[in-house]
Parts: structure tokens; sequence; C-alpha cells
């Protein structure tokens, strides 16, 4: 099952019938006890994401899930001390950020989870970042001082759109020297989803123009 886009508020409704932020812990329990541990699939399904982990997460790959649902672990992802430095190949996100974006501190929260991810990433390792967010709001949080990123973006259409897509779901985005999309740059479906490959470099300093990697530039 795959899930609806969220609110433009960031708001849901928790127990009772009070109003809670995408970004407190209390609305997402109340939402798997509701669900029952039923599966869900938050925004893609894996058949939608498999091109990726293919190209990004090769079988040897230790992986690191971050968000895991319904299932019995409780880790906060501004913190996952558990795990020495550089001790993942792959991490990937799938609305966890987008979570943090709609709580209590928004911009330290996130800022703190992308440290972590790029701490527990061994170099060359890649972060696949699945958001709504565009680049003009998720850049700047990958490009944050401490971060070394090369960042390739993919752009999916949301489950069940029908209108027709001009680009193969592995055609890579241009981005412009500041992270940007192109200027008259509009995606078929207005709802889709946000894929950042990011690369965790070494030797780099850390700002826009140098880890933001330019399609269809010499």
């Amino acid at each position: 099952m795959s899930s609806p886009a969220p609110p433009d508020d960031c708001e849901g409704e928790g127990s009772g019938g009070r109003s809670l932020s995408y970004g407190e812990a209390e609305y997402w329990d109340a939402r798997y006890v509701e669900e029952g541990g039923a599966p869900y699939d938050w925004y893609q399904r894996y058949d939608a994401l498999r091109p990726f982990v293919l190209r990004f997460a090769p079988p040897a790959s230790r992986l690191l899930m971050i968000g895991c649902g319904s299932a019995h672990l409780r880790m906060d992802v501004r913190d996952m001390s558990m795990f020495p430095d550089e001790s993942f190949d792959c991490a990937i996100d799938k609305g966890t950020l987008d979570s943090l974006m709609c709580g209590v501190d928004a911009p330290l929260s996130a800022a703190q989870m992308v440290l972590e991810v790029d701490r527990l990433l061994k170099p060359g390792g890649v972060f696949i970042l699945i958001t709504y967010g565009d680049p003009s709001v998720r850049v700047p949080h990958l490009n944050q001082p401490g971060c070394k990123w090369k960042i390739v973006l993919y752009i999916l259409p949301r489950p069940g759109f029908t209108g027709k897509i001009r680009r193969h779901v592995l055609d890579p985005v241009p981005l412009t020297e500041r992270g940007r999309l192109p200027d008259g740059f509009v995606p078929e479906d207005p709802d889709s989803h946000y894929v950042y490959a990011c690369e965790k470099m070494q030797g780099l300093t850390c700002s826009a123009s140098p880890t933001v990697e330019r399609q269809g530039e010499e």
C-alpha cells in the first residue's frame, strides 16, 4: 500500500482527535497502532526505487535504512552514536527528513540528521534521499558545513500518475551551479518525489558549487 502526499501544513491527527505534527513521535505511535502493523509504503514502492538501490547499493553493501516505520526498533536519527564512524556503504531515507522538517527546531534537527548520515557513511558511500523537497529547500540542508557530497538529482512521479514522462527514471535532472532546477523546468507530475543520490567525497570544501553534479556540461 502506498501513502498519499502529506498535507502542506505537515499535520495529522493523533489520539483523541488532537492535531499533531508529522514531526512529533506521538503522531507516528498513534498511526502505527491504528494500522495494526499492516505493510505500508511511504512515498514510493520498492519497484519504483529498485533501479536506484541496484545502482547505488550493490548486494554486498552494508545498508542503513533511516526510519524503520512500524518495525520494532527505536532510534533518534539525530544521534546514531550506537554505530561507529564510516560503518555503512549506503543510507536510504524515504520521508524521515521530511517529517523532521515538520517538527520543532526543524532546521537544527535536519542538520543533525544529515551530519550523522555523513559520519556513518564510508568515503564513496551514497546517501539516497527520497523527499517531496525540491532542490531549493533540500540542497542547502545537504550542503552544510561538515558535509562533502557530490549530488545527482532524479525525479520520480508519484505512484499512480498517468501522465506522460519524457525522461527515463535513471536520467539525471540538471542542476544549476547553485544547486537549483534550471529556469523553466517543471516536473510532469507536480507531486513528484525528488531522489538525491549524494556520494560522500573527501578533500572538498562544503559549498553548493563544487558538490552539485551538473549534467550536460563539459
